[in-house]
């Protein structure tokens, strides 16, 4: 693997295990066994470093939150965007654990993380709930879509931040992204059309605590 990938990649994992603020560029150059000088042969500061990895993130939701084009979604498809949106939460967890302390820390972040909401992100829940509506597996009124597919959002960016406030001494796992699905799908359930009940419940088995 070339240095480049090396600090980006490596940095990663020391943001996820410890937080982004107290992690210098010293501490990654240590961990990798190169000089502060390699490192900033390839990085002038620990932001770009952090924008790089913001760039992996939003690639990874580019290509796993789209709608299909040449098919329609159907109700199994909610699975999946589930399992992509809280696999990408864990996976870069560190974005989410101050993200307006980031954002405001990082101008190019910051500017490029709202086009990515707003270009992104919330066209494509908005299309996704509008095609659960018009087959039938949810019951939801044109002006519940947004807010409704809003809130979910919420759920997902913001759950591993409020599970370290609530339970500060509790180290985050991958079952703790399991329960941030199931509250998506609490949430969900009420809108779940007859029809389509014995889908979601197998959607839901999929996320039991184990």
């Amino acid at each position: 693997m070339k240095t480049y990938d090396r600090i980006v990649q490596e940095s990663l994992k020391l943001f996820n295990e410890h937080g982004e603020r107290p992690i210098t560029t010293n501490h990654i150059a240590a961990h990798l066994g190169i000089s502060p000088g390699n490192l900033y042969y390839h990085f002038r500061n620990k932001e770009e470093i952090v924008y790089q990895i913001f760039r992996l993130y939003q690639d990874y939701m580019r290509e796993h939150m789209r709608v299909p084009e040449d098919r329609e979604l159907v109700a199994e498809d909610l699975g999946q965007y589930l399992d992509a949106a809280f696999n990408a939460m864990w996976q870069y967890r560190f974005l989410f654990y101050d993200l307006p302390g980031l954002l405001s820390r990082n101008p190019q972040l910051q500017a490029d993380y709202q086009a990515f909401v707003k270009n992104d992100i919330a066209p494509v829940l908005a299309r996704a709930f509008s095609e659960f509506a018009s087959i039938g597996f949810l019951s939801v009124k044109l002006g519940e879509i947004q807010p409704l597919a809003t809130t979910a959002w919420l759920i997902v960016k913001f759950w591993f931040t409020f599970q370290q406030t609530v339970r500060p001494d509790v180290p985050l796992t991958e079952e703790t992204g399991k329960q941030g699905v199931r509250q998506v799908l609490a949430l969900l359930k009420p809108y779940v059309q007859p029809d389509y009940a014995a889908v979601f419940e197998k959607i839901e088995a999929r996320y039991k605590p184990g």
